[in-house]
């Protein structure tokens, strides 16, 4: 065999099973709440926190942002967060761009992630072109794929400037003409009229397919596409002014969790002074509270702030791949999204 052949062989071995994401329907998690909800420590935590989603869901005054920093769709919670667009579960995304592009948008142009049935060392990874995000694998050359198609949905749009929710919802207009994945959270935002934001967008794959068309752009002499940063803060305390209370679903923390919490913050300097704090919140992480980092913040410190009330509020200090589907399964179950009026924010900047 020749290198070529043996490297292709190995590659194929090490990207030989899927990850499987969970799917919050095929299981009811409502009795395994309630009895956490008589335990203690994280158990008592996440169930009080389900409890106060569940309070989300019944507010028929409440707009629900769900907030994810992470690599948790890449684990297998993918469909988990699409289910709670289709359901009308969430009215307005906050994100990583990696949560959006390289994982979710990823997936619904045909890709997949894998789970890492052994470590070898990561320079022998490289050599094969897959990329690691700890026990789970991305073959690099399929990334590629995604940040070129990037490039061409920016090729094909106006050249001029763009919030992260603007660009995106093209991106879920090229999954509704292209994709190949159904539960795909870009692509049902988009006929959900569910607006989703990338506060740092360009720091994922869209980052490469942008830069590419601006630098060919430039190279021809046209004029190009750029992400308006300013425009994403604008466009979402709109939301916020518009939307009254409003409740947090918040996975890890980050540029995503100080980017909606500040909505509040901005809508005052902005004149609103009867904007509401958020009325609702909850947070699922891992972060240390002792490093200082906003991740890690507690939603009572968000109170200071004037960001976050602390009458309905729960951090759950656990792996959000290991509790985001007990608290989803059970919202679902219990049925609440049923009765919930469909908010539909995206049609604010129609």
């Amino acid at each position: 065999m020749t290198d070529t052949q043996i490297n292709d062989t190995r590659k194929k071995e090490l990207l030989s099973r899927q990850v499987e994401h969970i799917d919050i329907k095929s299981f009811d998690a409502r009795p395994i709440i309630d009895s956490m909800g008589k335990m203690s420590f994280t158990s008592r935590d996440l169930s009080r926190a389900t409890g106060i989603y569940n309070q989300m869901l019944k507010d028929k005054d409440c707009t629900i942002f769900l907030v994810v920093a992470g690599s948790t769709s890449a684990a297998g919670c993918m469909d988990l967060y699409a289910e709670l667009v289709r359901n009308n579960m969430v009215d307005c995304v906050v994100a990583t761009g990696a949560t959006i592009v390289d994982m979710d948008f990823f997936e619904g142009l045909g890709h997949k992630h894998y789970q890492a049935l052994e470590i070898p060392d990561d320079n022998t990874l490289r050599s094969l072109y897959i990329d690691r995000i700890y026990d789970t694998y991305i073959d690099e050359e399929q990334l590629q794929d995604c940040d070129h198609t990037i490039g061409a949905i920016a090729d094909g749009l106006e050249p001029r400037g763009y919030s992260s929710r603007e660009f995106i919802r093209a991106m879920g207009k090229y999954l509704v003409e292209h994709g190949k994945k159904e539960n795909s959270l870009v692509k049902l935002a988009y006929e959900h009229d569910v607006p989703i934001f990338c506060p740092a967008f360009v720091d994922s794959s869209a980052g490469f397919g942008l830069v590419k068309h601006q630098v060919e752009r430039m190279k021809a002499g046209k004029p190009y596409l750029s992400i308006d940063a300013v425009a994403d803060f604008r466009e979402l305390t709109d939301v916020k002014i518009k939307a009254g209370a409003s409740g947090l679903l918040m996975i890890g923390g980050g540029v995503p969790k100080n980017f909606i919490q500040d909505t509040v913050v901005c809508a005052e300097i902005l004149g609103h002074d009867d904007v509401e704090m958020h009325k609702y919140a909850v947070q699922i992480t891992v972060a240390d509270t002792r490093d200082g980092a906003c991740s890690s913040s507690t939603l009572q410190e968000a109170a200071s702030w004037g960001k976050v009330q602390t009458t309905e509020e729960q951090m759950v200090f656990a792996e959000a791949g290991s509790v985001m589907p007990l608290l989803a399964s059970d919202a679902y179950h219990r049925g609440y999204w049923k009765d919930r009026e469909k908010r539909r924010w995206a049609k604010l900047f129609a």
